[in-house]
């Protein structure tokens, strides 16, 4: 993967370039007056990360680069702030000062509507198996910029981490998070879009398997909670029970 940055850019923003390549294994390549297409041509790889004082865009090829966007997720939290209910906060239990382990992380959106719900006092880990992908949301969490500083705090809140979620649970003693969440729904996406190409190319498309819930039962002290298909067969397979189904469904287990 080549890794460079725009056109003309600081001191800062070379550093930055630098560190991001030595943490995803990619090639700096300084920029100069190359067009994005040249590089990739020139050094032979389709894979480039273009580190922009805004946030990281990735391409591979897809038409459209992989960005940092809250998306809908900026809509479900700007309801939230008016007093407008949201089914994840409601199923998982969520309040101000919650743990909150958000075991597929992707581009952040749960994370983030878990951020806001849980407040200052609150705390959310979102952990994410592709390196580049966490990469990209981290440093878009970072920087990005709406318009409700409240909602930018919440962003900045999120704590990325890149690796195994059921790694990671494992190493959590009993009742030590309040909420753990899983969300892999990529296997199966429910609208085809090339905007989500490349992330379609980094998403983990790996089945939850039954330790991993087990782990997650046993750190959780309110709520474990999975995002899938109503139609899957998944809530079945991994002891969910089935709590709200629309065009997407999320089972919930409530440990004991």
């Amino acid at each position: 993967m080549i890794v460079t940055t725009p056109q003309k850019p600081s001191p800062e923003l070379v550093k930055a370039a630098q560190r991001l390549s030595e943490e995803l294994g990619g090639c700096f390549v300084p920029r100069r007056q190359e067009t994005l297409t040249g590089l990739r041509k020139k050094h032979g790889d389709e894979n480039l990360l273009v580190v922009d004082p805004q946030g990281l865009r990735y391409y591979d090829n897809a038409d459209q680069p992989l960005y940092f966007h809250p998306s809908m997720a900026y809509v479900r939290v700007k309801r939230l702030r008016k007093g407008e209910r949201d089914p994840l906060v409601d199923i998982s239990g969520c309040e101000h000062g919650d743990t909150i382990v958000d075991c597929t992380a992707g581009l952040g959106s749960d994370a983030l509507v878990f951020a806001y719900a849980s407040g200052s006092a609150g705390k959310v880990i979102a952990i994410e198996s592709e390196p580049v992908l966490c990469a990209v949301v981290r440093e878009g969490l970072k920087t990005y910029v709406t318009a409700h500083e409240d909602v930018n705090a919440a962003m900045r809140r999120i704590e990325m981490r890149a690796g195994n979620h059921r790694a990671f649970l494992e190493q959590l003693p009993d009742k030590s998070v309040d909420i753990v969440y899983f969300d892999p729904m990529f296997r199966q996406p429910v609208h085809e879009s090339s905007a989500l190409a490349p992330l379609r190319s980094l998403a983990n498309r790996d089945a939850l398997d039954e330790e991993t819930i087990r782990q997650a039962v046993r750190v959780a002290r309110k709520s474990v909670v999975m995002k899938e298909h109503a139609g899957s067969g998944e809530f079945e397979r991994l002891g969910f029970d089935c709590a709200h189904v629309n065009k997407i469904a999320y089972g919930v287990i409530k440990p004991t």
